[in-house]
This record gives C-alpha cells, structure tokens and sequence, in this order.
C-alpha cells in the first residue's frame, strides 16, 4: 500500500540522499503524519498557506522499517497513517509535485489516481 506523506520541496532536498527522515516530526510531534490517497484531500487544506514549493512523498508500507499505527482523527474519525519512528528513505518509492489549481486547491495528481483503489 502507498501511503503520502507532504513536505516542502527543500526540505526533501536536504534529506533525499541521507538514509533517514523525520526527526523533526518525532521530536515534536511523536509520529511522522501521513495519509492514504483516498484520504490525502482531507488533509491538503492544511498546506493551503504555505507558498513554499511542497512535495509528496509516496511511501511504500511494506518498506517501512518504522512501526505504524492508525490512528484516528478525532475531527473527522477516519484513522490516518502514523509512522512511529523514522521513516527510511528506502520506503519512498516516487516523489511528486504538491499539484494545486488556480484558485491554490490541491489536485490529485495523474500517477495517484490509479492508487485511490489498491
């Protein structure tokens, strides 16, 4: 299962060729968040302001040396993908372009579409 995780394009610059990420999100939050496709659009609001080039990193959980839970949000009670650890840059099987429209909302990219079912 591909499971996204959203980060700023220089962010994933400085971390691509080392063998880990996440130290950031463990300290401060415990888990690295992530989402299924299916679930991704729920989540994209909350990079609506930041003008940053952003990235999606698509993560393989069968590569995944890190535990992880789901977890649900009490918002809305759908359980999201939490890595409980690093996530090992080996697991990140495409990189893509956070794809918004003219008015800044997210689009689903070409190559997730396919996804939303598997």
């Amino acid at each position: 299962m591909i499971i996204i995780h959203c980060l700023r394009k220089t962010t994933w610059e400085t971390y691509k060729n080392k063998a880990f990420y996440g130290e950031s999100y463990i300290a401060t939050e415990g888990f690295i968040h992530c989402s299924e496709v299916e679930t991704f659009s729920l989540v994209a609001p909350n990079f609506a302001n930041i003008t940053d080039s952003l990235v999606l990193l698509c993560i393989d959980t069968t590569k995944i040396s890190s535990e992880i839970k789901w977890e649900c949000d009490e918002s809305s009670g759908i359980a999201f993908p939490h890595i409980y650890g690093l996530l090992n840059i080996s697991a990140v099987v495409n990189v893509l372009p956070f794809l918004r429209d003219v008015e800044g909302t997210f689009i689903l990219n070409p190559e997730l579409q396919s996804s939303k079912s598997n």
